[in-house]
This record gives C-alpha cells, sequence and structure tokens, in this order.
C-alpha cells in the first residue's frame, strides 16, 4: 500500500504571482519569443500530421494556462491547445471529443518534449469552446486573445490541502486495488476518478478562477505525482486485464 504524502502548507508558495510572465518564453510580457513560437507551431503541426487526417483545417493554435499567466513556477506546463471545429470532423461532436482526446493522451504518455525546460502538453479544442483562462495567446497571428492580469490571489491553503489529501487517499485505494489484482475495479474506478477531477478542476475555474481551492488541489496532486500515478494504474489494469496466461 502506498504511504500517503500530505501536501504542507509551504508546499502552496509556488503558486503566488510571479513580478512578470516567464522571461525565457516572453518579451516584456507584450510578445511571444519568436523561437518559442515557432517550435510550438512545428510540435502543433507535427502532431496533426501524424494522425493522418484529411483536409482538417486548424482555426488556431494557442497557449494558455499558467505560463501564459503571472501565476507560473518551474513546475508549470505549456498548455498548447489545437483548435479546430469539431463538427466540420464529423457530426457526433461527442464522437470527435473523445477521438482527440484519447489521441492527445497518447501522445502527451509517449513524448517527453519541454520547451525552455518546460513540459508541452498539447490539447485539442473545440473552436466554439469559450475561453475561462485570464491568459490566452494567438501562436497563429502571434498576439494577445486574452491578455494576462495581475490579481492578487486568495489562497484558501487549508481547504487545498485537505481536498488535494483526500483526493491522494482515493487515488492510493486503486492502487491497491491494482496490487491485489482486481484489474477491471481499477479500470471502472480509474475511469470514475479521472472524470471526477475533470468536473472538479472545471467547476473550480468557471467558480473562481484559477486560484481555486479545486484548481490548486488538482495541481497539488499533479506535482505529488498521484495523476501519473492513476494513468499507469490504469494503462497497466488493461493489459494485465487482457493479457492471457499459459495453460
Amino acid at each position: 500500500m502506498k504511504i500517503l504524502i500530505t501536501p504542507r502548507v509551504d508546499s502552496l508558495s509556488t503558486f503566488v504571482l510571479q513580478p512578470s510572465l516567464n522571461p525565457e518564453i516572453w518579451v516584456d510580457d507584450s510578445y511571444m519569443r519568436e523561437s518559442v513560437r515557432e517550435r510550438l507551431l512545428e510540435i502543433a503541426h507535427d502532431f496533426l500530421d501524424h494522425l493522418d487526417l484529411n483536409d482538417i483545417s486548424i482555426k488556431d493554435i494557442i497557449v494558455t494556462g499558467s505560463l501564459a499567466n503571472y501565476n507560473w513556477s518551474s513546475y508549470s506546463d505549456i498548455d498548447l491547445h489545437i483548435l479546430l471545429d469539431f463538427a466540420a470532423v464529423d457530426d457526433n461532436k461527442d464522437l470527435v471529443k473523445r477521438f482527440f482526446d484519447a489521441v492527445r493522451s497518447n501522445w502527451n504518455k509517449t513524448h517527453d518534449i519541454r520547451v525552455k525546460e518546460h513540459e508541452v502538453e498539447i490539447y485539442v479544442q473545440d473552436e466554439h469552446e469559450p475561453h475561462t483562462s485570464t491568459g490566452v495567446y494567438s501562436l497563429e497571428n502571434d498576439d494577445w486573445i486574452v491578455e494576462p492580469k495581475k490579481v492578487d490571489p486568495v489562497i484558501d491553503e487549508r481547504n487545498v490541502i485537505k481536498k488535494a489529501t483526500n483526493l491522494m487517499r482515493d487515488i492510493d485505494k486503486i492502487e491497491d486495488l491494482y496490487i491485489i489484482g482486481r484489474y477491471e475495479t481499477v479500470l471502472r474506478d480509474g475511469e470514475k476518478m479521472k472524470t471526477k477531477l475533470k468536473r472538479l478542476r472545471q467547476t473550480g475555474l468557471d467558480r473562481a478562477g484559477i486560484f481555486s481551492v479545486e484548481n490548486l488541489a488538482f495541481k497539488v496532486l499533479r506535482r505529488s505525482g498521484h495523476i501519473g500515478t492513476l494513468h499507469d494504474l490504469m494503462r497497466q489494469a488493461y493489459d494485465m486485464n487482457m493479457s492471457l496466461a499459459e495453460q
């Protein structure tokens, strides 16, 4: 059984606002360094080229998240979003979303591409999905869609730690199930946990933004390695569940 590591209050210190955007990526908080922009565009186009989809039209490629904002840290990923019109791919937009979620998840697991020491995480997003971040930069137009603003954060440290700790326990329970060989249950409970984390984070972002309890708890889990552990457990449980022992 995995030993639970309870997050400390001082582990939240990296969530405070920085005096400027990351200078390795941005120039004077105004525009992205050209070498960074060109590499991110190359990564996004290469991702789509490998999918071999005919006549798919990119509406935009954007960077959002903490590295397009003042709450960046050494832990931050570069959130690279490829905007497409899902309806132009297929009438079943939910099916299109599931497809792109699967392929981008596989890409992110397979690759460890870093730009200025920050891991690049690819997302494929419907162009009609509203922007919720306070920092959104268009790589295609080389300009801000939503400019980041400095807002002094109010962090509810006690509740962030409480929620993160409870979520860690839930993931540790799934690991316990894997250890005793209950692979189908791991897959079922793991999928429920992934959905719970996604909805939890989005609820927090919609309600109170990037410094919400839910969003910060999610980030704590990502930094602790628990989210990575959850994905690994589900992948390994699937392989074990589909394997056939020798007779």
